[in-house]
């Protein structure tokens, strides 16, 4: 029994591979055939085109995001919400190529139907969480949108080196607080 993945799965992970490597501009049809070893067409072979197959990386991000919730600890809902906004800016920092890829919508396929499915799904459990802990008169996929920016432009900032520079932050933990306590309340 061949136990090796099918070529399309074989194809994204390469993807995954070479993005984490060497970053999005590096993630090219013929990089990624190069990388996994095969012909310069094949890739065509199982996906349209280069936003097609950046498209399936991206999802596979979203997906990783989405299966932190799984680790999120009981408890009250502002604590869950508090270590999800955390998980959020743990994945940024910690697959700073893949966070901007899930993000580049010049360069996916912003109709695919696998990407829509997983980007809706973290932020639908993001909504969730917000609505469970907000005690604002504001309707709560508001309020997470405009967080989930919140923690976005953190993120961005910090990988960036604009935040993480600033003699007044140390280390992201400090601006996170600063940025829930003014969405959710001391």
């Amino acid at each position: 029994m061949d136990l090796r993945p099918a070529p399309r799965q074989r194809l994204i992970a390469g993807a995954i591979e070479l993005l984490g490597a060497d970053g999005v501009e590096a993630v090219t049809l013929r990089g990624i055939a190069k990388h996994t070893g095969v012909s310069h067409g094949a890739p065509l072979r199982h996906f349209a085109g280069r936003a097609e197959l950046l498209s399936a990386v991206a999802a596979t991000g979203f997906a990783e995001l989405y299966a932190r919730r799984e680790a999120l600890p009981a408890g009250p809902p502002r604590d869950r919400l508090v270590a999800a906004c955390r998980g959020y800016i743990d994945f940024a920092l910690g697959n700073p190529a893949m966070f901007e890829l899930m993000f580049r919508h010049d360069l996916l396929d912003t109709g695919d139907a696998e990407l829509t499915r997983a980007s809706s799904a973290v932020f639908d459990f993001f909504a969730d969480l917000t609505a469970a802990a907000s005690t604002k008169d504001t309707d709560p996929r508001l309020i997470a949108a405009s967080l989930w920016a919140a923690l976005h432009g953190l993120a961005q900032l910090w990988l960036w080196g604009g935040l993480s520079r600033a003699s007044f932050a140390p280390s992201i933990d400090l601006p996170l607080a600063v940025t829930l306590d003014a969405y959710l309340g001391s």
